[in-house]
């Protein structure tokens, strides 16, 4: 086989296989060594294609140069309007502004018949009641869960005690009347959930968790689901 047609047959197997896949498991697919998947893999980014993971925890592709960009049926679009006006709503200020800027962006590169429907959607969203606002700089804080980073943070729990928390943040779930972070809790030695309207100094560490961000949010959602069924089972 050919380096080109194996380099083809590594990125139908990124993009149809379940993610991560790891590299003995795309090894056993294409009939190559691990060792060549990983030389195929680092041809690939240099060839434009985002792939992320690194040996021992699998690959994942999240951007393929080779696809040519996708439009929009007019459902996909008013489904975009109404996602980016509830985070207009609900998102932190700069999140809100992204929601904004990329409402503009739309606007200036559709074709002009859903450019048209885009001003006039059909569809909006109304919040009475928004989340509580944050007390820290939630931007830093997606950043740091993005990078895998460590935060430390004051935190005042709804029994008005305080304490020091560092965490692996995981993710940010925007709720009805809060928004909360989903962590791993260093003091606690568990997943924890914390009320962003309640953390206070938070501090982004240099200290690195990577790449067990992925895997520890699935362990985390798993884990409150379960509880929730539990709760659901009791009533």
């Amino acid at each position: 086989m050919s380096r080109t047609a194996r380099l083809f047959q590594l990125m139908q197997a990124l993009r149809s296989g379940p993610s991560p896949r790891t590299s003995v498991q795309l090894a056993q697919d294409l009939g190559v060594s691990p060792r060549t998947v990983h030389r195929d893999i680092d041809a690939l980014r240099g060839l434009g294609a985002v792939i992320d993971g690194e040996a021992g925890f699998g690959f994942t592709l999240i951007e393929d140069a080779t696809l040519p960009p996708l439009g929009f049926t007019n459902d996909e679009l008013e489904a975009l309007v109404l996602g980016l006006r509830e985070v207009q709503l609900i998102g932190d200020p700069a999140l809100s502004n992204a929601a904004s800027e990329a409402l503009r962006k739309l606007q200036g590169r559709l074709p002009q018949r859903q450019s048209h429907r885009l001003s006039h959607a059909v569809l909006t969203a109304k919040r009475f009641n928004r989340p509580a606002i944050p007390t820290i700089d939630v931007a830093d804080l997606r950043q740091a869960a993005w990078d895998e980073r460590m935060v430390e943070f004051a935190y005042t729990d709804a029994n008005g005690a305080d304490t020091r928390r560092r965490v692996n943040p995981l993710g940010i779930v925007y709720m009805d009347r809060s928004s909360v972070l989903l962590s791993w809790c260093h003091l606690r030695r568990d997943f924890r959930v914390f009320r962003l309207d309640r953390m206070q100094e938070m501090d982004v560490t240099e200290e690195s968790f990577r790449p067990k961000r992925i895997p520890l949010l699935r362990e985390a959602i798993a884990r409150l689901r379960a509880e929730r069924e539990a709760q659901d089972q009791e009533t």
